[in-house]
């Protein structure tokens, strides 16, 4: 399951996994962007002996309304080996003109909707024994720069989450791994919400 799937590094790391043969979950808010992605795959790794891919249209910043619609993507296959957590949004912004709705924002978007996916594929991998979660996060989860305090509280916030949660569930046989990239040309900054809520729309 790949969220964040319709566009970037999600709709690549679609086609990398698609491309061996793997049934994936193509998991976005944009249902016809999700649509061209899944022909895109059919049409180009055509000779692949693979299962056609699986679109989920889902918010997933609407955490109360994800169990149910993830479960039944789940049970198309029966079994959910590998969740990559990619969704999610940047920010550009001042930290005294940031109003406190975008930090609540982008932390739903980048954090919460991770740790909320999370838990609900969790107990098919404790049962399954076995199972990889992976968070897209950011070298800003390491490093905070200014003008993205919003953004790199939320990787920071990750990070350990998924600290804590590998060292919890070690015996499970379930595997957490976090992901930093640095800079990646996608939509991502285009998209970016400003300290009062617009679109950011430059790179």
């Amino acid at each position: 399951m790949i969220t964040g799937a319709s566009s970037g590094l999600g709709e690549a790391l679609a086609h990398t996994f698609y491309s061996v043969g793997c049934r994936i979950i193509l998991v976005s808010r944009r249902k016809k962007e999700l649509e061209r992605v899944k022909n895109d795959l059919m049409n180009t790794h055509q000779t692949v002996p693979t299962y056609p891919p699986v679109i989920l249209e889902l918010d997933l910043t609407e955490i109360n309304n994800l169990k149910d619609e993830v479960i039944k993507a789940i049970m198309i296959h029966g079994r959910i080996d590998i969740l990559i957590n990619n969704a999610g949004i940047s920010y550009r912004g001042e930290v005294i003109d940031t109003n406190v709705d975008v930090d609540i924002k982008v932390m739903l978007s980048n954090y919460f909707s991770q740790v909320a996916l999370s838990k609900i594929v969790l107990p098919y991998m404790i049962e399954q024994q076995s199972g990889h979660i992976i968070g897209v996060s950011s070298v800003q989860g390491r490093i905070a720069i200014p003008f993205r305090s919003a953004y790199a509280a939320s990787k920071h916030a990750l990070q350990a989450w998924y600290d804590t949660a590998r060292a919890e569930l070690s015996d499970k046989n379930i595997k957490f791994t976090v992901v930093s990239p640095g800079y990646i040309k996608t939509a991502l900054s285009l998209n970016a919400v400003t300290g009062d809520g617009q679109v950011y729309g430059g790179l």
